[in-house]
């Protein structure tokens, strides 16, 4: 697994490496590239509406920013063959696209075309401040709300994402909602960080998750459900049909069509205990 002191290191280099050539020249070389499984238009055929008037991040999410981003994180989309990484990646973007929507079941080319509309979670009805963790203590009058592509949300996140990503996650989270790069970052950052007892999405998606005894009695089982049970499983895992796992599916069975990709088993975690 990536851990997140692995993963901070790995962003101190996410723009180039330095490497000594045959003659001894220095030289840099960029970490690998996601862009050849997912080109400018297929994103923007995933986006459809991100940058309509509608929406109140229009212009904000970026493809340019989105590919400078998973660099930072090498392992992203460019773990296992071609078929797991093209499932990785439209499932990142498919939960996403359910944390940002702007669709409603008659929206112009179906709600699933409405992903990445939103940057900031519209009337907040908390400040997501855990006062019990003293690891990462809130900062007077701020709101740990929910921000950026994944909604980044609580100052338990805010601190570690900003500490990998490279800002004052605690004293300034609103940069994620006014910067696209880091908004990025911080999508990414969640999904591959392990939150023990919770294993990263990435590992679920590329075949690196091994369940422990509390997940098989849980019923944890491997793929795009128990992603959603690492995101929002307290809330939304456990429960028969409920409408927001469905429209997770909705969105990831879209996009792997795009990606022409099957989307694997247990797409959902309503027999799933959340962690």
């Amino acid at each position: 697994m990536e851990s997140s002191s692995l993963i901070s290191f790995s962003l101190l280099f996410c723009f180039s490496v330095l490497f000594f050539g045959s003659n001894g020249v220095e030289a840099r070389r960029s970490p690998p590239s996601i862009s050849y499984l997912i080109s400018e238009n297929l994103f923007n055929s995933i986006f459809l509406h991100k940058d309509d008037n509608a929406c109140p991040a229009r212009n904000f999410y970026n493809y340019t920013f989105f590919i400078q981003a998973a660099k930072c994180f090498p392992s992203f989309g460019n773990t296992g063959d071609i078929a797991t990484r093209k499932r990785e990646i439209a499932a990142f973007l498919a939960q996403i696209s359910h944390e940002t929507t702007g669709g409603w079941a008659t929206a112009p080319d179906g709600p699933y075309a409405w992903g990445l509309c939103f940057k900031e979670e519209i009337n907040p009805q908390s400040n997501y401040c855990d006062s019990t963790n003293t690891q990462w203590p809130c900062y007077p009058g701020k709101s740990y709300h929910g921000r950026g592509p994944i909604q980044l949300s609580w100052n338990y996140n805010y601190g570690p994402a900003g500490k990998a990503v490279g800002f004052d996650g605690l004293r300034n989270p609103e940069i994620v909602a006014n910067n696209s790069l880091i908004a990025f970052k911080t999508g990414l950052w969640f999904w591959m960080t392990e939150q023990s007892p919770k294993p990263s999405c990435h590992d679920v998606m590329v075949g690196k998750y091994v369940p422990t005894e509390a997940d098989l009695a849980a019923n944890r089982t491997a793929g795009y459900g128990l992603v959603t049970n690492i995101i929002n499983g307290g809330l939304e895992c456990g429960i028969p049909n409920d409408a927001r796992v469905n429209d997770r599916i909705g969105f990831f069975e879209r996009y792997a069509q795009l990606f022409k990709v099957d989307t694997g088993p247990n797409l959902d975690c309503a027999n799933q205990m959340p962690f």
